[in-house]
């Protein structure tokens, strides 16, 4: 093994893959008995579905605690699904990147939407299979947030930037794993960072989205709404939308 694989495969305060839930949760599933290929497939669909799309308090807490808080963003999933890889033994790299606030617009709404930066940090994790770094963007949204974003937005078009979806394949995007590329918010990359052997490193380089007190009201307050909302357009796929929605919202 090189020493760049290492790198790849390390632990870090933020991947922190040694912690008992972390341990106990690949034991139960079984994950380090199946093939490379299909390690992948099963970490990254368990992040992408079972881990709820949601906002935790900050990016930049370590996999263990998404793992508890049961829900996750672009930047916390990255988190945890390179956490998750790497504890079974496949390398993975951080690559960094910011969105347009739009892309969020609909998920945040009035004064919330106002006070949002601009340019919201990103990231998405990549994996090296057949010596070929393949892009795990398509794991942020579960599939019944879609689904119900699908219901919420009857009239969407396949373009569509907004609701947390960054893509032009709304009905059908590229999110399954099949070892390719998956992807569910590019289209709103505005910058792009690069790569990072790890979260830390990135973190401490660009730091997180908000700082001073729009960090505060985010932890306290705003966040709080814009889980309720997803929760709400969610729950669209069980047919009690709750909300009056369009695609210009």
């Amino acid at each position: 093994m090189s020493t760049q694989d290492n790198l790849h495969l390390r632990e870090t305060t933020l991947l922190d893959f040694s912690k008992e839930s972390i341990v106990r949760l690949i034991d139960r599933r079984g994950w380090e008995s199946l093939t490379v290929e299909q390690r992948i497939g099963a970490v990254y669909a368990f992040v992408r579905d079972e881990i709820s799309f949601g906002y935790n308090v900050t990016d930049s807490i370590p996999a263990s605690q998404v793992l508890v808080d049961g829900y996750g963003q672009c930047n916390t999933k990255t988190t945890l699904l390179m956490a998750l890889l790497r504890a079974v033994g496949v390398p993975t790299r951080f690559h960094g990147a910011t969105i347009h606030k739009l892309l969020q617009k609909g998920v945040v709404t009035g004064v919330f939407y106002w006070l949002a930066p601009r340019d919201i940090i990103h990231s998405w994790a990549e994996v090296l299979l057949d010596d070929k770094w393949v892009v795990l963007e398509g794991v942020i949204l579960d599939k019944p947030y879609l689904a119900g974003l699908r219901k919420f937005l009857p009239d969407a078009t396949d373009a569509l930037l907004g609701y947390g979806v960054g893509t032009v394949r709304f009905r059908a995007p590229l999110i399954e794993w099949r070892g390719t590329d998956t992807q569910i918010q590019m289209t709103g990359v505005n910058r792009d960072f690069g790569v990072f052997d790890d979260p830390d490193t990135f973190y401490s380089k660009h730091g997180s989205n908000l700082s001073g007190l729009r960090a505060w009201l985010f932890r306290h307050w705003i966040r709080h709404a814009m889980n309720r909302r997803v929760s709400l357009i969610r729950n669209c796929s069980g047919g009690a939308c709750g909300l009056a929605g369009s695609a210009t919202t």
